[in-house]
Parts: C-alpha cells; sequence; structure tokens
C-alpha cells in the first residue's frame, strides 16, 4: 500500500530530527568515531508507530549501539517530541531497527568480483547445503 503524503511528511521531520538526537546523544555519551545514520524512517497508517532503520559506523558496535538507543527509547522520544511540538500533535512510538542493507549490497559486490566465489568456495552456500 502507498504511503500518504502525511505519513512521507511525518517520516521526514522525525528523519532529520532523529539524526540530531542521536547523533548528539553518542557524542555526549563519549562515543567518538561513531557515525549513526537514519536512513530510513516509516509511519504507520494511523500514526502511532515509526519503524526508525539505523545504520551505524563501525559495524562491531552496531548490535551493543541499537541495544543502548532501545534502552533510552523514552528520552529520545521525549527530545524529538520538544523538537517537533510546533510540527506534530501526537509523537508516534519509535521502533529501531538496523540497517543493514549497506552489508548486503557490499556481499553482492564481492561476490561479483570474485573475492567471495561461490563455485570457488562451496562453503559460502551453507544455506543451499542439503542435511
Amino acid at each position: 500500500m502507498e504511503e500518504t503524503q502525511r505519513q512521507k511528511k511525518i517520516a521526514s521531520v522525525l528523519q532529520r530530527d532523529l539524526v540530531d538526537v542521536l547523533q548528539r546523544a553518542a557524542t555526549d555519551g563519549g562515543l567518538k568515531g561513531i557515525l549513526i545514520s537514519v536512513t530510513k524512517v516509516k509511519v504507520t497508517v494511523d500514526l502511532s508507530v515509526a519503524k526508525v532503520y539505523l545504520s551505524i559506523f563501525p559495524n562491531n558496535k552496531a548490535k551493543e549501539l541499537l541495544e543502548g538507543i532501545k534502552a533510552n527509547t523514552t528520552s529520545v522520544r521525549h527530545e524529538l517530541a520538544q523538537r517537533t511540538k510546533n510540527q506534530l500533535r501526537r509523537m508516534p512510538s519509535l521502533e529501531f531497527f538496523i540497517d543493514d542493507s549497506l552489508e548486503y549490497i557490499d556481499n553482492i559486490e564481492r561476490s561479483l568480483k570474485g573475492l567471495d566465489n561461490p563455485i570457488d568456495n562451496p562453503d559460502l552456500l551453507d544455506k543451499r547445503k542439503k542435511s
């Protein structure tokens, strides 16, 4: 189903402000050299839930940072509500997910270049192995 203009508008407002909130929280928390990017925000039809997809660099810290963000969702939501109080009547609840599309694209690119050729190394196809 196609997103409405209202959903798109709310998603873009949330995405823009979430980047500032999360990046500032990371630097204030003493995390240096970490880049948090909000790749996509999808808002439900009833505008009550926003699914936020994050890309975190470096990848090895993504899981623990996502857990920290999920633990502090209420404070992030409050900060976001303060920033958008003139644009939104109600702040949707936030759900955070890791966006691993860049890693997926990198794996495909490496396979196409022959770095991870499944023909030369059949162990790369463990999902297709018959039991």
